[in-house]
């Protein structure tokens, strides 16, 4: 497979001869959603971003972020995150032989993204605060000299992101009527911004946030304070869209009709851009392309929410016939 980086150089900000950091990221599939699609009367997509490397979306900006990491001599790097930040950064430090630390807010990461950081050597710290306290105490390292700060506040991280709008172009042969997608810090939904710019139109953008966000079951877009909430809001005046405030119900109604309908097993958080579609629905016919930011695996403990537990049955033919019909 070619880099993505590679793919799409001359839209990035690395030079010919820097390195390029790469686990095999982008080139993700866009996938038909036709039961869903036939429900809401449109002409349904997903951008299957649990596809990635590190399982999400993280991996397409971090592969510049740490290329221009390494090329610009830093000694390190460090983020803050709820997860899937910290599983991309410190993939993608231990490829380019640079030490990682992730900065956790106490008791708000699912322990599928937490087990990858850790697997591959990233140094864990638990701050005693929230994750836009843990930011700026990131930010404050950074400004050090000696580490290199891999949040999506970091341009070259959106440059990265900004990719997956050129694929869905490539994939579907024009720009789709609608785009919608999780809203957390809002990087993603400005880079997509970005991302369609440059290629000279605009969908209209549905970004799907939490009600309640500082205490969301989907921990992905548990941010009370986007960091990119101007830029994010004015991608969606700049589009005709709007952020979809969705309560917890509601993203979980979306990630199970995902699973059960599609067979898509993603994370709670990245069902949100599909509830906001259900929320506020496109004309009919309309083309909507729905990012699917995360594996499901990153928080496999939240499928107690939409699956029955397993049945005990005995190693009986008719046993099972019976427990199955149930």
């Amino acid at each position: 497979m070619v880099p993505l980086v590679e793919r799409y150089r001359d839209r990035l900000p690395l030079g010919p001869n820097d390195p390029v950091i790469t686990l095999g990221e982008g080139s993700t599939p866009l996938l038909p959603a036709r039961r869903l699609g036939e429900q809401l009367g449109v002409e349904l997509w997903l951008k299957w971003e649990g596809a990635n490397p590190t399982g999400s979306f993280k991996d397409r900006g971090m592969t510049v972020a740490v290329s221009m990491a390494v090329a610009a001599g830093a000694e390190a790097v460090i983020c803050a995150s709820t997860g899937n930040t910290a599983a991309s950064a410190a993939a993608y430090g231990a490829r380019a032989g640079l030490p990682a630390v992730v900065l956790q807010p106490h008791g708000a990461v699912a322990l599928g993204k937490l087990a990858q950081a850790r697997a591959v050597g990233a140094r864990v710290l638990e701050v005693r605060g929230s994750f836009d306290e843990a930011l700026t105490a990131a930010r404050a390292l950074a400004e050090r000299g000696t580490h290199a700060l891999v949040n999506s506040v970091n341009p070259d991280r959106l440059q990265g992101q900004k990719t997956a709008a050129f694929e869905i172009v490539e994939e579907l042969g024009r720009t789709p009527d609608v785009l919608a997608l999780p809203y957390g810090g809002g990087g993603n939904t400005r880079a997509y911004a970005l991302g369609f710019s440059e290629l000279g139109e605009l969908p209209r953008f549905l970004a799907g946030a939490a009600e309640r966000r500082r205490e969301t079951l989907a921990t992905a877009i548990r941010i009370a304070e986007p960091a990119h909430r101007a830029e994010a809001e004015q991608a969606l005046v700049d589009s005709g869209g709007e952020a979809v405030a969705l309560a917890d119900d509601a993203i979980v109604a979306a990630w199970r009709s995902l699973a059960r309908e599609e067979g898509l097993f993603c994370e709670p958080a990245s069902a949100a851009g599909v509830a906001a579609v259900i929320a506020r629905p496109p004309p009919r016919g309309s083309v909507v392309v729905c990012v699917l930011t995360g594996h499901g695996l990153k928080d496999a403990e939240a499928v107690d929410r939409i699956a029955d537990a397993p049945v005990a049955v005995d190693a009986d033919p008719d046993a099972i016939a019976e427990a199955a019909r149930r």
